[in-house]
């Protein structure tokens, strides 16, 4: 038995399903209507001087999921006027403000999660009439798996009546004829993310990039696993939803998009009104956070919030110089968007009066004294399992050099097959030495769902593993490593090719221009000129004219 977030006690589920990348098809949903409920969900509804609510609630009331499981948490903003309920509302049904020292939807978001008393958050937005089954559609995969973000199906409402009342909402929504409310025809419109939903088949082909189309209007997830990604990140005031995707993807979650979780959206959204100040604003913000969107992120060589990669490479005995070599080699290569954590026993430095030149602890203070203020490079004494919202993790030891493409051309191998770790063979000394290339997601989700099986199984299940030779995948030891070209040598060596260039130019017009014209024609052609124009001919000079 199982204590659950609320204190109820709930039998222990199954084993978590075992999903291949974004793959959901194995696992089968209850049908509608044909299954008993047992997980608490809170829906959350961010409020801003929105006169839709009631609406909203409304068909809240009229959902067909068990109403001692829902709850529903309407977060006042920071309206003119405190938000007041309307009369329809479900059973359990509350107002709480957002929390201190902030304001915008994510911000009112988080403060509701705060507070949410169920084992699943389901986000909604003020503006949204729901369909009947739309909490049950959802919520039925909760049932399945722990690690599930389920989006719901909505369509765009650009015009209705404006005379709407809260009880013809609820009375259509619960004789399931919502549709009935707002006719079809123009009035009703598919949004953005309809059409990449059904090219992936529900987002089961989409791979790694399930997260992009999370919309928060209308999804859902296990407040366990908002917790684990770090809740909403409430310095955003616009692409928080593409923002918390990303890093629940980084946390192991599934995006499942369900058919039958069925709403409107009442008015054209931000998006579809403002489309390019949106894009021109968010794509900053989503640069600085995402490095998934690797177009967003030029030029390449700039420091962000989140790198693309993580290299970490452990002291251990090593000697400076190979620490060096390593450490240089990455910081030297095609793959600009990184950092290197250097781990080590930092701290065990001595402090004081010593020899400088036969101190045991001589290679360590020099490695130190080299990378402690380099902003690319961070000193620690230990890292975490993962460098979570970080995508990737290269474990390398000291000694090994990596070629400039080396990262570029595995990263590339890892997301054409998707896999979860790449492992490199450097040497076999008392067992293979190895680098690797760990992706965050995958050790996430194996961390999730793991319970007696091997760690790198579950990797193996999900993602995919592979083993290559490092020499071949540009990896070679110290000793066989190549001196990298300084930026001084490669410029004299542009140089000397620019000279070699003129020369050559030199050398062909003074041909030319020792060609005779004759032999030049007659190269061309008979009978056409330089130009490619038939020429006329002369007449002759010899013996006078010609008779015809």
């Amino acid at each position: 038995m199982l204590n659950t977030p609320t204190g109820r006690v709930d039998p222990v589920r199954a084993p978590q399903p075992l999903i291949r990348l974004n793959d959901y098809g194995r696992v089968t949903p209850q049908e509608l209507g044909a299954w008993t409920p047992g997980r608490t969900v809170s829906v959350v509804v961010p409020a801003f001087r929105s006169r839709t609510l009631p609406l909203t609630l409304a068909s809240l009331a009229a959902q067909s999921y068990p109403a001692h499981l829902l709850e529903v948490i309407v977060v006042d903003d920071g309206g003119e006027f405190p938000l007041r309920l309307p009369e329809i509302v479900p059973e359990r049904t509350r107002v709480v403000p957002s929390r201190p020292g902030g304001w915008g939807r994510a911000w009112a978001c988080q403060s509701g999660a705060d507070v949410a008393e169920g084992e699943v958050i389901h986000w909604l937005d003020a503006d949204m009439i729901v369909f009947r089954e739309q909490v049950e559609a959802q919520m039925r995969w909760h049932h399945l798996a722990d690690y599930f973000t389920v989006l719901g199906r909505f369509k765009m409402v650009s015009a209705w009546d404006a005379g709407l009342s809260p009880a013809e909402v609820h009375a259509e929504v619960r004789a399931g004829t919502a549709e009935r409310l707002f006719g079809a025809g123009e009035n009703v419109t598919d949004t953005w993310s309809s059409e990449y939903i059904e090219r992936t088949r529900g987002l089961r082909d989409a791979g790694l990039d399930g997260f992009k189309v999370h919309v928060g209007a209308s999804a859902s997830l296990p407040a366990a696993l908002l917790r684990s990604a770090g809740g909403m990140d409430t310095s955003l005031v616009l692409a928080e939803d593409t923002e918390l995707g990303y890093r629940l993807a980084q946390a192991g979650a599934v995006f499942v998009a369900d058919g039958e979780s069925l709403s409107r959206h009442l008015g054209a959204s931000t998006v579809m009104r403002r489309e390019r100040e949106v894009k021109r604003h968010n794509w900053v913000f989503l640069a600085n956070r995402v490095p998934s969107y690797r177009w967003l992120r030029r030029p390449a060589a700039r420091l962000w919030e989140v790198p693309f990669v993580e290299v970490v490479v452990t002291v251990g005995d090593a000697s400076y110089e190979r620490v060096r070599a390593t450490v240089d080699g990455f910081l030297a290569g095609s793959t600009a968007d990184i950092g290197v954590t250097v781990v080590g026993p930092w701290s065990a430095i001595p402090g004081g009066r010593r020899a400088p030149l036969d101190e045991p602890a001589v290679d360590l203070r020099l490695v130190h004294e080299l990378y402690a203020h380099d902003g690319r490079v961070r000193l620690a004494e230990s890292v975490g399992e993962t460098p979570f919202p970080t995508p990737f993790r290269f474990v390398c030891p000291p000694g090994w050099v990596p070629r400039p493409d080396c990262l570029h051309r595995l990263i590339r191998l890892a997301d054409s097959e998707g896999y979860g770790l790449v492992s490199l063979a450097l040497a076999e000394d008392d067992g293979v030495v190895a680098a690797r290339l760990e992706r965050t997601a995958a050790f996430h989700r194996a961390r999730m769902i793991r319970e007696e099986r091997h760690l790198e199984d579950v990797v193996e299940a999900t993602f995919g593993t592979q083993w290559l030779d490092g020499e071949t995948w540009g990896l070679p030891a110290m000793e066989k490593a190549e001196e990298p070209a300084r930026p001084a040598d490669a410029a004299a060596r542009w140089r000397r090719k620019a000279l070699r260039w003129r020369r050559r130019v030199r050398r062909l017009r003074g041909r030319l221009d020792r060609t005779p014209m004759r032999r030049l024609r007659r190269m061309l052609g008979r009978g056409l000129s330089l130009a490619g124009v038939p020429r006329r001919r002369r007449p002759s000079t010899r013996g006078g004219s010609r008779s015809g």
